[in-house]
């Protein structure tokens, strides 16, 4: 029996958070995840989706990625576009891994967009990881899995997504508590409101009593306390509508 994964949706646009942002990029995202955070944007891939075979994602990735290969202005060695697996929670899937070893042996730049919640350990090492620690606000804060820690890389990014004070707060305290900074790059992500339509009813309530912050409260209070960090801004979401799919 061919490998298959449980497919939302495959499409190019360009990456919009991380080191990387800014960058053209193939994205392939996975359905399920097992988490159910307050702020998530893409409830949809909670179930939607379809069996598709491995092959015919590698197919997919080398068809939208062939005019960025066979341009003339492809600089030797070219790393664009950029492949990155998200979801839903791609490493629910095991196939998953076997799809990043393939498109590692195909000379892609592979990024991987994980909760934090399950084990990364067996993620190829060509591949980045950009791992989510959550936050209070997510109300997932119980679920991050602190054995990952260790295995994070210098080429692996940690990533906050802030929606509160208490947020804020509980991130600093982690970055200095274990030195976090040490280890790999680390990002700040504000959380962008959802739409009516994007509130899927089975998404977990921000805790009462927790104190919102804006944006521009965030990017204040990195540069007040001297963070080690990177603020996002979600590029997609400025230069598309933010309820919109497939970009």
């Amino acid at each position: 029996m061919p490998a298959t994964l449980v497919v939302n949706e495959i499409y190019l646009s360009l990456q919009g958070e991380s080191t990387f942002a800014g960058l053209p990029c193939v994205f392939v995202r996975l359905t399920a995840c097992n988490l159910r955070c307050s702020y998530c944007d893409t409830a949809y891939a909670f179930t939607e989706g379809k069996k598709t075979a491995v092959a015919d994602v590698t197919a997919k990735v080398r068809e939208l990625a062939a005019p960025f290969r066979n341009s003339a202005l492809r600089p030797p060695p070219s790393a664009l576009p950029l492949v990155e697996l998200t979801g839903g929670e791609p490493l629910l899937q095991p196939n998953a891994l076997v799809l990043m070893n393939q498109l590692c042996d195909d000379g892609f730049t592979v990024l991987v967009e994980t909760s934090g919640a399950l084990d990364i350990s067996k993620v190829d090492p060509r591949v980045r990881r950009i791992m989510d620690l959550k936050c209070p606000s997510s109300g997932e804060v119980g679920r991050n899995r602190w054995e990952n820690i260790p295995h994070l890389k210098a080429t692996d990014e940690i990533k906050f997504v802030i929606g509160t004070m208490e947020d804020y707060e509980w991130a600093r305290q982690q970055i200095a508590t274990q030195q976090l900074a040490a280890i790999c790059p680390l990002l700040m992500s504000w959380v962008h409101p959802l739409r009516p339509e994007q509130q899927d009813k089975s998404l977990k309530r921000v805790p009462v009593g927790q104190t919102p912050i804006s944006r521009k409260e965030l990017a204040e209070r990195i540069i007040a306390d001297a963070l080690p960090v990177r603020f996002q801004a979600q590029l997609h979401k400025i230069i598309w509508p933010p309820e919109q799919r497939g970009v």
